[in-house]
């Protein structure tokens, strides 16, 4: 990779860890849902108007907005507002890899092989570790809260397989189509559980928080990842994302102090070094196409 495209998937990296903090910031103005809602109607409206079709079958566009929109932000932005901080929510998601592994082995009829079972099962281990460590320190984080960042995990996951069988050839747009269907369902729940007037909040901090979420993260985040993924082996990309939780924990301890324990660390770097291994490919298998990474 150039180095000028290198600092482009650090950047990367360093905008999706980073919204972590955001959305826990965001949640301070906003409830969970209204904020998930919020997020995608921004990162639909008006990209919609002027994107054209998704070019992808409407069913799997549906699909990836239920699972991908609504269930994956709805239960993550629930599990943080109930409790899990920035940091250790940016970790426990990445265990997405390894629903999405197992979802596809369900459900396309994928098959694992014995490096990606490793590398899933030293992933689990680093998630239980997470789990203690949660436990341990109970009634600071909820147990529920770190359940619902689980669930999120398992929502993306789906999303992922979603996603494969959608196929978009234009990842932004798709992204564009799936941010519009996500809206009007995490709207509806927001309106019915949350009320309406959580919908009349316009403090700065928190508007920031709900368009860097929309513009950056979204739409500029997408727009980045498929430019890379077009110039660049999956194999080559997908292994940045990795850096997304180290520039969540890093941001988190440095803007709202949270602390990094050493069984954190312990398990952050069992669920890193475990999906790095999954997804890496042996060395007699250089030569052979490389398997695109879901992200």
């Amino acid at each position: 990779m150039r180095p000028r495209h290198l600092a482009l998937a650090v950047a990367l990296a360093a905008i999706w860890g980073f919204n972590f903090v955001v959305m826990q910031t965001g949640l301070k103005h906003y409830p969970p849902l209204t904020y998930a809602a919020l997020r995608f109607l921004l990162a639909a409206f008006p990209a919609v108007l002027v994107a054209g079709g998704p070019r992808a079958p409407w069913r799997w566009v549906l699909a990836t907005g239920a699972t991908l929109g609504v269930a994956q932000y709805g239960l993550l932005l629930l599990g943080m507002r109930a409790g899990m901080p920035a940091g250790l929510t940016s970790l426990v998601i990445q265990v997405q890899a390894v629903f999405t592994a197992l979802f596809a082995t369900a459900l396309l009829g994928e098959r694992l092989g014995r490096r990606r079972i490793a590398g899933t099962a030293v992933a689990f281990c680093g998630l239980g570790l997470i789990a203690a460590d949660v436990a341990a320190r109970s009634g600071a984080i909820p147990f529920g809260a770190f359940l619902l960042c689980v669930g999120a995990a398992a929502g993306w996951g789906l999303g992922n397989v979603a996603t494969r069988k959608a196929a978009p050839p234009d990842s932004l747009r798709f992204m564009v189509w799936v941010s519009a269907v996500s809206a009007p369902p995490l709207l509806a729940l927001a309106l019915a559980t949350e009320g309406p007037s959580s919908l009349t909040s316009f403090t700065a901090e928190g508007v920031g928080a709900v368009l860097y979420t929309a513009f950056l993260s979204t739409l500029g985040g997408f727009a980045i990842w498929g430019w890379l993924l077009a110039r660049y082996d999956a194999s080559v990309v997908a292994p940045y994302s990795l850096l997304v939780p180290v520039f969540g924990i890093a941001s988190a301890a440095l803007f709202t102090g949270e602390p990094i324990s050493l069984l954190t660390v312990a398990a952050g770097a069992l669920i890193l070094a475990g999906l790095l291994f999954a997804n890496s490919r042996p060395r007699t298998a250089l030569t052979s196409r490389p398997v695109p990474v879901p992200r």
